[in-house]
Order: structure tokens, then C-alpha cells, then sequence
């Protein structure tokens, strides 16, 4: 039974040599992968590489007093960091603050100002009919508008064609004196708002569609039309703090005016019917380049259910009509940024926007319908340029007082283990060198942006290291204190040790997840990285120093027990072997056998 044992042993110790070039082999890939990918440094967060700090107030909406709530503030956290995260921004923070008021730290990045300029935008969308609309300033006369279809070589499958973001449909009267152009603005939006009124299958609404006419007025002027009329009439597009206020506080179920700009540069005004279809019923939305024709970049969305026989309903409804009246336009934070009209009802499920898109305006307006409209309206209350100088000296002074730790750590070492003070020091440098990589590595690939916490994990993930090597080392010391030379206390010591330094590592590992699941911002830095230096202190332990100990026994100078060995049997108070001695028998008395 001793030959196999003795066998076994000697394979074990002649293996180390493998584990040291399995992690020699990965240190090499991964530093190899990190310079080939052009990040060789890690990413740093707000407080060490500077960036933007937005406050965000909530604004109270007309008719719901009580909409900034717990509730509705933690939905509009959720959908900004998603957002920020849709851009690839690393270590952005959303987090609310007091009971109306949000704030966003945004780093320094190649997204960092789109990011800015969506956090706060609502991305309330709605699909209104149009019942009147011409050039800001000028009298209407309605032009053809483009169509919104659908085409497939197999099946009918439909889709918004919303060519340019406004289209032009109305042109100038110079004929036309001010007074005379109101009063005809005026009995446009009277007619229209009865006309959209009147169910479309009725005889005054065919006869209407079919002379080309609007349903002429009866009765008095109801009092929300003739407001909504003093509005359309006043409305000036041209002015950006008109266009602001255009529509403001109007409920989706209520006829509203709203400006956009047509496919030449002019701004257009409308009034709009009540919405028919909103951002809700958007199942998702992507930016994609429209390779088979002129119109560049475009958004496509596909509806839930719901939200498609809602669109089969307002476009069959609006096919019946005639222009302007067949007509809806695409409202996205009350501005009309696309207007096709219709001349079937679109069943498909799925509508584009396409016009004059930039790649960048594509992807963010596809990031903000894809993500969902904020629950609430937000105004900017205050935005902060931070700098990286007060998180540079807080960064030196922790790379400072972790330099103080690790060379207290190393003289500790020296002084109580001498010799084995190389094994601990060379894994520590080990450890050093992986967590580097994989934290340059983690930034590009899931976000990862190192803050001053992060820096702190790091800094107390060397005395969990440095705790493994002390329960290898004692262990060992342990079986030479019972005799035994040192090739066989390394092969015994280490599964005792083993055991505890897994132990050990699965308790800090299972802080670390717990603390970064039950915590958010800057928490989670510090979390994350000790739960990283946990699992790589696993992997230094097993692949790197528990093989080089296994090489190093061999040596003469620790094998003979060198007194700078840290292995000096008589320091360490070793007993000589216990060996087994036989018992004098007692003499036999041959008569009394």
C-alpha cells in the first residue's frame, strides 16, 4: 500500500511546473489583449477623472398635484440609467435627492454630452391627427404631404414612410392682409375641430370628402375651440420660447396646437386632435441606415398589441379623409418631429420615422423611445462642471496610505518568515498585475470605471492575500514542528490549508455580493473590486503559490532548514521523529505452556 501512495505523491509534486505556465500563459494573453484593445489604463469615474453634475427639479403637471411621488421619482431614476447606460456612459450616477429633485453625475466620455442632453428629456410620444397646419406666420393652403404605407414582396407589412421630420404643406398668401389671414386661421380650426367631431362614416362627412369642403359651423363656438383657436392664431413658431410653451400642460385626451419644421428648414404650426397612440404602446425602437433609398438614417418601431390596433384604428380612420385631415403627426415632447398621411389603414404592427436624421439623432431618439417616457417633466436646476483635481489628491493620498499598508505587510513578512517572505511577495506582485489587467480589460467590456471606493477594495484585498499565504505558511511550519522534513509537510499542510482559504474567500466573496446587490453608487465600486480580488486571490493561491512552494522545497536552502529559511526546525521547536519501539517480552515458562 506505501508504493501507490508514494507514487501519487511524486506525481503531485512533479506538476507545479504547469500551473505556474497555465497562469504565466494568461498573465501574457491578458496584458496582450489589453494593449491590443487600446485601453491601457483603467476607466476612471466623475471623482477622478471630473465630468457633470446635473440637478434635475421635478415640475408639477397641470391637473395631477400629486404626480412627484416616492413611486414616480424611482421610475424616472430607473429609465435615466438606462438611458446613460443604452449610450455606453461608464459610472454614471442617478440617484434622487430629497423629495423632487434627481441628481446625474455624468464622467468624461465620448457620450458624456448626449448623455446630458437625455437624462431630462420626458420622450412623451403620441401619434395625433392633424386637423390644421401651415407655415408659422402664413395663411394656409394644404400641399401634398408623404405618404405613410406599406409594401412586402410576400405579405402586407405595415410602416410609417414618414419622409422629412415636418413636411411642407402649406404655403404663403401674399395677397393676404393680417386680418383677413386670422379670420380664415380662425374658421379653419372651428371647421376642423367639428370635423374630426363628426364620425367619419357619416353622410356629412362623405359629402364633406367628397366636395373637398369642410362642415360649415351651427350653433355657437364652443369655449375650449375658440381658446384653442386664439392659440393656433397667436402661435409663432419662429420663437423658441413660443414653441416651448406650445401645448404646455395639455392632457393627451385634449386637442392641442404644436410646431415643427418641415423638410426646408420652416417651422410649421398645427393643431393637433387628441392622441390616439402613445409611447407606451412602443413594444422597442432601433436606428438603422436605410440602404435602399435617400432617406439616410431612420428609427423603426414595432407596437405591442395594443398599440397596433390602435394604429390600424386612427390610420383607417384617417384614410377616409382628405388633406390635411388625413394626416397624423408623430408629437415627441410636444413637437411634431415627423406628419405622414395615410391612405390605408396600416396593420403591420410596426411604423419608422425617417426624415433628416443624423446617425446621433437617430440612436437617441431611438434610445428614448426604447427605454420609455419619464413618468414626470424635469427642468435643470443646476449643472456643475466637477474637476479631477480634489479626486486626484484623495486618489494620491490612498495610493499613498496603500503603499504604507502593502510595505508594512512586506516587512512583517521579511522579519517573521524571512525566505518564505519571496513566495508571498512574488504572489502578491502576481496579484497586482491580474487585477490591473482585468480592471483596464472590464472597461470597454461592461462599463467598469474605477473610483476612489474601488481604489479602497483594492487596497484591503492585499490583507486578504497576504491572510492566505500566512494560513499556507503556518500550516506548513505546523507539520514540521511534528517532525516531518518539508516535501512531505507542503504536500500535508496543503489541504488543511486549502479548506481554510476557501472558507475564508467565500465568506469576504459573499460580503462583497451582498453589499454590491443591497447598495447603489459609489458602494458598489468597492464592492465589486473586492469581490474581484477575493476570486483572484483564489486563483494566485492555487496556480502560483502553492506550485512555487512546491518548487522552492526542493531547494537546498529551504529544504536543509536554513535559519533564513524561515523554516529552521530548532526556531520553529520541532520534536525528533516519533519513531515505534518494541516491548521486551516477557520470558515463557516452557513447563507451564
Amino acid at each position: 500500500m506505501a508504493a501507490p501512495k508514494k507514487g501519487r505523491s511524486a506525481s503531485a509534486q512533479s506538476r507545479p511546473g504547469r500551473s505556474l505556465a497555465l497562469i504565466l500563459i494568461a498573465i501574457v494573453a491578458l496584458t496582450g489583449g489589453m494593449f491590443l484593445s487600446g485601453h491601457s489604463t483603467p476607466r476612471l469615474g466623475i471623482d477622478l477623472a471630473g465630468g457633470t453634475s446635473i440637478t434635475l427639479e421635478a415640475k408639477n403637471e397641470p391637473g395631477q398635484p400629486n404626480a412627484i411621488n416616492k413611486t414616480n421619482m424611482n421610475t424616472a431614476v430607473d429609465i435615466m440609467n438606462r438611458r446613460v447606460n443604452g449610450l455606453g456612459v461608464s459610472e454614471a450616477e442617478v440617484q434622487t435627492q430629497g423629495d423632487r429633485n434627481i441628481i446625474v453625475n455624468i464622467p468624461k466620455g465620448t457620450n458624456s454630452k448626449q448623455a446630458r442632453e437625455q437624462v431630462g428629456t420626458t420622450a412623451k410620444l403620441y401619434f395625433r391627427p392633424v386637423l390644421a397646419t401651415e407655415v408659422s406666420g402664413n395663411a394656409a393652403t394644404a400641399s401634398p404631404s408623404p405618404s405613410a404605407s406599406s409594401s412586402d414582396s410576400s405579405k402586407d407589412k405595415a410602416s410609417d414612410k414618414a419622409t422629412g421630420k415636418a413636411t411642407d404643406k402649406a404655403t404663403s398668401s401674399s395677397s393676404a392682409t393680417p386680418s383677413a389671414t386670422a379670420t380664415s386661421q380662425g374658421r379653419a380650426v372651428t371647421d376642423a375641430l367639428k370635423a374630426d367631431a363628426t364620425p367619419s362614416g357619416s353622410p356629412s362627412a362623405k359629402s364633406s370628402a367628397s366636395t373637398g369642403t369642410t362642415p360649415s359651423p351651427s350653433g355657437s363656438v364652443d369655449p375650449a375651440a375658440a381658446k384653442l383657436q386664439a392659440q393656433y392664431v397667436a402661435l409663432d413658431c419662429t420663437d423658441k420660447a413660443v414653441r416651448a410653451k406650445a401645448g404646455d400642460g395639455v392632457k393627451p385626451t385634449d386637442p392641442t396646437v404644436a410646431c415643427g419644421q418641415n423638410s426646408s428648414g420652416q417651422w410649421q404650426k398645427y393643431v393637433l386632435g387628441p392622441a390616439e397612440v402613445s409611447g407606451t404602446d412602443i413594444k422597442s425602437a432601433a436606428a438603422v441606415f436605410d440602404t435602399q433609398s435617400a432617406a439616410g438614417w431612420k428609427v423603426t418601431m414595432d407596437f405591442t398589441s395594443g398599440g397596433s390596433k390602435k394604429f390600424a384604428s386612427i390610420t383607417g380612420k384617417l384614410a377616409q379623409n382628405q388633406s390635411p385631415q388625413n394626416q397624423f403627426a408623430i408629437v415627441l415632447d410636444g413637437e411634431v418631429v415627423s406628419d405622414p398621411y395615410v391612405s390605408q389603414a396600416l396593420t403591420g404592427g410596426n411604423a419608422e420615422i425617417s426624415g433628416s436624421f443624423t446617425q446621433t439623432e437617430a440612436q437617441d431618439l431611438a434610445n428614448m423611445l426604447k427605454y420609455g417616457a419619464l413618468p414626470l417633466t424635469f427642468k435643470e436646476a443646476s449643472v456643475t462642471t466637477v474637476t479631477a483635481a480634489l479626486g486626484g489628491e484623495q486618489l494620491h493620498a490612498g495610493l499613498i496610505a496603500g503603499a504604507i499598508g502593502l510595505g508594512l505587510v512586506i516587512i512583517y513578512l521579511v522579519v517573521y518568515y524571512r525566505g518564505l517572505s519571496i513566495i508571498a511577495i512574488a504572489s502578491l506582485m502576481v496579484s497586482a498585475v491580474l487585477t490591473y489587467v482585468i480592471m483596464a480589460l472590464l472597461g470597454p467590456a461592461i462599463g467598469f470605471a474605477l473610483n476612489l471606493p474601488a481604489v479602497c477594495g483594492a487596497i484591503v484585498a492585499i490583507g486578504i492575500t497576504a491572510d492566505s499565504f500566512i494560513v499556507f505558511f503556518e500550516r506548513i511550519r505546523d507539520e514540521i514542528r511534528e517532525g516531518r522534513s518539508l516535501r512531505p509537510a507542503v504536500e500535508r499542510a496543503w489541504p488543511r490549508a486549502r479548506r481554510t482559504i476557501l472558507v475564508s474567500d467565500f465568506v469576504s466573496f459573499l460580503a462583497a455580493a451582498v453589499l454590491f446587490i443591497v447598495t447603489v453608487g459609489k458602494v458598489q465600486g468597492f464592492a465589486f473590486t473586492l469581490g474581484l480580488t477575493t476570486l483572484l486571490d483564489v486563483v494566485v493561491v492555487f496556480l502560483f503559490t502553492k506550485p512555487l512552494m512546491t518548487i522552492l522545497a526542493r531547494k537546498k536552502f529551504f529544504a536543509s532548514g536554513h535559519s533564513w529559511s524561515g523554516l529552521d526546525p530548532k526556531r520553529l521547536g520541532a520534536q525528533p521523529p516519533l519513531r515505534r519501539t518494541r516491548r521486551a517480552s516477557a520470558p515463557v515458562d516452557t513447563k507451564e505452556a
